[in-house]
């Protein structure tokens, strides 16, 4: 037995070569010329029947496929199956790309099985032939065929249609449905179907326990089928006699809604389930003179497709939501009966697609989140860089072709972090300034473009804090005047200095060092939490304001830190805090995923505490502002002995880890 086939390379044609090697005949396969390395794949993956498989060099895209006047005389009278499995199932091409490969290739394969004067042509069709027929589509329909919306059900409906009207040899069509993963071991080639799910299903996993119920879409039945089932049948069906010219629907006779899909996906990836589902068809009922100029408003059209791109779904696929066909496969079952072979239910291998999409498909397995290659030659500047998280956050960075700035008031501890970072193989530059001065704050802007050319991060570090009771500061204004001045102003200043330049480059990322006590609204320090909520607050508008230009805002509200600037109140000598080098980690993780807001989960919940019980939080805060007193120092008296805390202020500290008291 002598076979051709177009697409052995493809996902559908790994498989089935397979099967035709095993079964003892000679295999030959169309490669174009450049595709040799994957025939060479192809071998690799055959093993031991390589040898029964020849490379025959073509173009889809050329007449009777291009095939050298050597070969056709090869292959002329020699071919007992020609299998035409090569297309564009991608409903993401372009029309003109469609066209070429899955009508004119259709063609050229059916010129060069007449040619061959092959035994049978076998065609892999599609179910997508349909369109969006409504109701049930048999094996012996294909004129019936409505709604052709795409280029993908066009072409691949004009497809069938030149074999059902243009082969002059016997022919055999197998529509199969949407094709997943090989059902034992999950193997898939690419994100397709109901691959489109699975970012979101991986996204509600990392926030959400699995018992949380959701809501979502019930929508149409989704047609799912294995490749083993679809490679199986077409090699079981092939050899069959008495079968020419018939239709083979590879179709799941029992198959799952939209709905039912996600949640065994959800169920196999331990996440929470859509327990609550609307169906998408109800969308139907509402008049599209309503629908319509909503959908087309531009904060509608950018939520749309900022959340398509989030979760990686091309908006094509939103037309399959609520497909409205059924497909009988009567006849094919009937045919298979005496085969044993029959198309295992999505609920016996959903746990393996969803770990084999986890494993070799996830989008994120092909993003760079390492810190290297994120700040790859980038200027990244911090602020408050001679001591501290800025000096730990530039010695993390020493580790990358990163260009440091550093900034600070005092050149001689500027020169010494930056003589660490040479020494370990980083590169800096240093920038004395004062970030309360305004005028500082635009020369150093100026100068680092000028020295640089650019700027791609800035890590707003610098700041201040007064640990004060605000009985204690009736007479000191000045206290919040030079916080602010510092906290807010002077990194306000640097931003807004930065902005037009992000702008022109479309580019930039703003990370701002807040605190966890504008979460938890921490008494004893309303200078220090004031300053840091109006960046907060400017940050969250300003992220607002440039959400298309491609700059980025992230603030972090950082838990106590064990740096110099705490240092005069000696309490915290023997409170839980964090290290620097913990907090630099927090600002890398920053640059990274460039997420809006990073927080300890104290932090979140102590603001969600305020938010759902007010007065309670409110009690809590003043039990611990009872319980740690200002400090001498902070009274204005002189030579103060700081006492050392009580038992009962530890407990409370360690309670409430991170929180500034």
């Amino acid at each position: 037995m002598r076979y051709f086939v177009t697409g052995a390379t493809g996902f559908i044609g790994k498989f089935l070569v397979e099967k035709l090697l095993k079964r003892g005949g000679d295999v030959y396969v169309l490669v174009r010329e450049g595709s040799g390395s994957k025939f060479v794949q192809l071998q690799e993956r055959m093993g031991h029947l390589a040898e029964r498989l020849h490379a025959v060099q073509g173009d889809l895209s050329q007449p009777g496929l291009g095939l050298s006047a050597a070969d056709q005389q090869l292959l002329d009278e020699h071919i007992d199956h020609f299998f035409h499995l090569a297309a564009i199932y991608d409903i993401k091409a372009s029309e003109e790309d469609q066209v070429k490969a899955n009508v004119l290739g259709t063609q050229h394969a059916l010129q060069a099985a007449h040619v061959m004067q092959a035994g049978c042509f076998h065609y892999a069709s599609s179910i997508a032939v349909a369109g969006l027929y409504q109701g049930t589509w048999r094996e012996d329909m294909f004129e019936e065929a409505e709604k052709l919306i795409n280029p993908y059900l066009r072409t691949k409906h004009e497809a069938e249609k030149i074999v059902r009207e243009q082969s002059k040899v016997p022919y055999r069509i197998y529509r199969p449905g949407m094709v997943v993963g090989h059902s034992k071991t999950g193997e898939m080639d690419k994100i397709d179907g109901p691959y489109f799910f699975m970012r979101l299903i991986k996204k509600l996993r990392a926030s959400l326990p699995p018992w949380v119920p959701m809501l979502g879409v019930e929508g149409g039945r989704l047609n799912i089928v294995p490749v083993d089932y679809v490679t199986d049948a077409m090699d079981y069906l092939a050899h069959k006699q008495g079968l020419d010219g018939k239709v083979f629907h590879l179709t799941d006779p029992k198959p799952f809604k939209v709905g039912e899909v996600m949640n065994l996906l959800a169920q196999a990836a331990a996440a929470p389930q859509f327990t609550m589902r609307i169906d998408a068809r109800m969308a139907a009922f509402i008049p599209k003179s309503i629908t319509g100029p909503i959908g087309k408003l531009p904060p509608v059209r950018r939520l749309r497709q900022q959340l398509l791109r989030d979760l990686q779904i091309p908006e094509e696929a939103l037309g399959f939501l609520t497909y409205p066909t059924k497909f009988d496969c009567r006849d094919t079952l009937r045919e298979l009966k005496e085969s044993g072979i029959a198309c295992p239910s999505l609920e016996s291998y959903a746990a393996v697609m969803w770990d084999y999409w986890l494993r070799h498909l996830d989008p994120d397995l092909f993003v760079d989140h390492t810190l290297a290659g994120n700040v790859a030659d980038k200027v990244v500047l911090i602020t408050g860089a001679s001591s501290g998280i800025g000096k730990a956050t530039a010695l993390r960075l020493a580790e990358t072709t990163a260009r440091i700035v550093l900034v600070a008031r005092d050149p001689e501890k500027l020169q010494d972090t930056r003589a660490e970072i040479e020494a370990i193989g980083g590169r800096a530059w240093t920038y004395s300034a004062d970030i309360s001065s305004m005028e500082d704050c635009d020369r150093l802007i100026d100068q680092v473009i000028a020295d640089h050319g650019q700027v791609d991060v800035l890590v707003n570090n610098a700041g201040r804090s007064i640990r004060r009771g605000i009985a204690s500061a009736y007479d000191r204004f000045h206290d919040y005047e030079r916080t602010m001045q510092l906290n807010y102003f002077g990194a306000l200043r640097l931003i807004l200095r930065l902005l037009p330049h992000f702008e022109a480059r479309h580019s930039g990322h703003v990370i701002n060092i807040s605190s966890i006590g504008v979460l938890t609204n921490a008494p004893r320090f309303s200078a220090y939490v004031a300053s840091k909520a109006a960046l907060d607050s400017f940050s969250r508008c300003a992220a607002s304001e440039f959400s298309d230009q491609g700059i980025h805002f992230t603030t972090i509200n950082m838990p106590l830190v064990r740096t110099p600037m705490i240092a005069p109140t000696k309490i915290y000598d023997h409170v839980p805090t964090i290290s620097p080098e913990d907090a630099a980690d927090m600002i890398c993780d920053a640059i990274i995923s460039r997420k809006k807001r990073i927080a300890t989960r104290l932090g979140i919940f102590g603001q969600v505490l305020h938010f759902m019980m007010p007065k309670t939080t409110e009690i809590i805060m003043n039990t611990g502002f009872k319980m740690f007193p200002d400090s001498d120092a902070a009274k204005g008296a002189k030579n103060a002995v700081q006492q050392a805390p009580t038992t009962e202020q530890m407990a409370f500290a360690y309670l409430m880890k991170g929180i500034h008291w």
